[in-house]
């Protein structure tokens, strides 16, 4: 027999208080898992297909874990220095650039930009706060990501617990269907599989595209002979999944 509608209401607002209450405690400790959790998810359809293909759970999460090693390290190798130069360089030229952009505008209307003119003024002030701020802001970034805390828990704690998460994908899923309400598992099944296939399509299609742009862009871009072309390229894919 069901719990009446009210009481449903009570203990799934109880539980839902408790989970975000957990959550906003221990945000800090399960940052990995959270960030495990969903390389997992995402990776678990690659996992499925090759398991169809003749592999073992436990196989094919070892090819997938080769795989994204070395894609890992053939990026760190060949393309995080070269967009992290590129990047430093464009933050040093930044103040040329803008005063480059004053030229030119002043030229094509130069009634509009003379040197008492508010844009003159808020170019000229955007053109100090960048030359002044950028390269501190960059170091700060830089020195902040490439800390000892995050390289420990990108390098080894994500791809470890993904590892794990990944083989026992479908046990933990067929566990969290055991738990279901019987009387509401049918209609939370089918709600469940409508939004992974939504869901996993939308991160599949966007993710694509992002891919695709940004390297495009930045083949493009290198190939005309422009100097921040990498860099721009992957703002333009990054920006291209808002």
């Amino acid at each position: 027999m069901a719990l009446p509608v009210r009481d449903q209401v009570k203990y799934w607002s109880v539980a839902s208080a408790v989970f975000l209450g957990a959550i906003w405690l221990l945000g800090d400790v399960m940052l990995p898992f959270i960030l495990a959790m969903a390389v997992a998810y995402m990776l678990d359809p690659v996992a499925d297909r090759l398991e169809a293909m003749g592999l073992s759970r436990a196989l094919a999460t070892v090819v997938i874990t080769a795989a994204a090693a070395f894609t890992f390290v053939l990026i760190a190798l060949l393309v995080v220095p070269t967009l992290v130069g590129q990047a430093t360089d464009l933050i040093a030229t930044a103040p040329q650039l803008f005063d480059d952009l004053q030229s030119f505008l002043t030229a094509k209307f130069p009634d509009i930009l003379d040197e008492q003119s508010q844009i003159h003024q808020s170019l000229l002030q955007i053109g100090e706060t960048i030359q002044s701020r950028g390269g501190e802001l960059l170091s700060t970034a830089i020195s902040s990501v490439m800390s000892i805390f995050n390289v420990m828990m990108v390098l080894f704690l994500v791809p470890v617990i993904t590892f794990y998460l990944l083989m026992d994908w479908d046990r933990m899923v067929a566990q969290v269907d055991k738990l279901l309400p019987r009387d509401h598992a049918p209609v939370l099944r089918r709600l469940a599989r409508q939004i992974d296939e939504t869901l996993a399509s939308f991160i599949r299609g966007q993710g694509t595209v992002c891919l695709i742009l940004g390297v495009f862009y930045a083949a493009a871009l290198m190939l005309v002979g422009l100097r921040f072309g990498l860099v721009t390229g992957a703002i333009a894919g990054a920006l291209t999944f808002i």
